[in-house]
Parts: C-alpha cells; sequence; structure tokens
C-alpha cells in the first residue's frame, strides 16, 4: 500500500518549485528526484491559489486530483516514486469530468517516468 505523503516545510516547496515543471489544461505539475529513496512513500502535494475561489470549490479540484492520482496508484500504472511532486490545480477541473482529468494525470506520469530513464 502506497501512502500520500505532504511536503510541509516552506524550504522544500521553494526548492521544488525551481526545478522541471509540466503545464497542461488541468494542472501544473513541479517535480524533482529524491536524495532518500522511499518505497512506500508517494511524495506529493496539492496545492491551490486563493483567487481560484472559495473554499469548496479548491478542496473540490484538489479532491479530483487526488481521486485521479489514487486511481492511477490502484490501477498498477507507472508513477516513479523516487519523484517529489507539487501540483498546482486550475480552474477547468472544477467544471470537467473526471475521466478527462484522469487521462490528462496519466499522460503527464507515464511522461515523467519516461524522462526518468
Amino acid at each position: 500500500m502506497i501512502k500520500f505523503k505532504s511536503l510541509n516545510k516552506s524550504k522544500k516547496f521553494l526548492k521544488i518549485l525551481k526545478k522541471k515543471r509540466i503545464n497542461t489544461k488541468y494542472f501544473t505539475i513541479y517535480f524533482e528526484k529524491n536524495l532518500i529513496n522511499q518505497k512506500k512513500n508517494l511524495n506529493i502535494s496539492f496545492v491551490m491559489k486563493k483567487n481560484i475561489g472559495n473554499a469548496v470549490k479548491r478542496n473540490k479540484i484538489k479532491r479530483k486530483l487526488k481521486g485521479a492520482v489514487q486511481k492511477i496508484i490502484s490501477e498498477k500504472r507507472p508513477i516513479d516514486l523516487d519523484y517529489t511532486y507539487v501540483i498546482f490545480g486550475r480552474n477547468n477541473v472544477y467544471s470537467d469530468k473526471f475521466p478527462l482529468i484522469f487521462s490528462e494525470v496519466d499522460k503527464v506520469f507515464k511522461r515523467i517516468k519516461q524522462t526518468g530513464k
């Protein structure tokens, strides 16, 4: 069972925000290779800006993105646990259907896995 582990220090966020990123219609993902190899935890944080909307809207966007990542893990698809991820959600996630969001998240994690090799 893979557990989500969120970043909790400002320094770690700032360090990752200076690294590689991929922009999509639904989110922007920043990622960096871990120095310490942890096989049980997925270091991932879901972040929303306050100008997106009220708390209900921001939390729904985070839940959809988190659900897509959980579905990828449950289907044994490739998510590289050697990376730390920070995902900034966008407004389009709120209005679009889950299968579209899931396919976009899946494509991005496959792309990250290919660049890591």
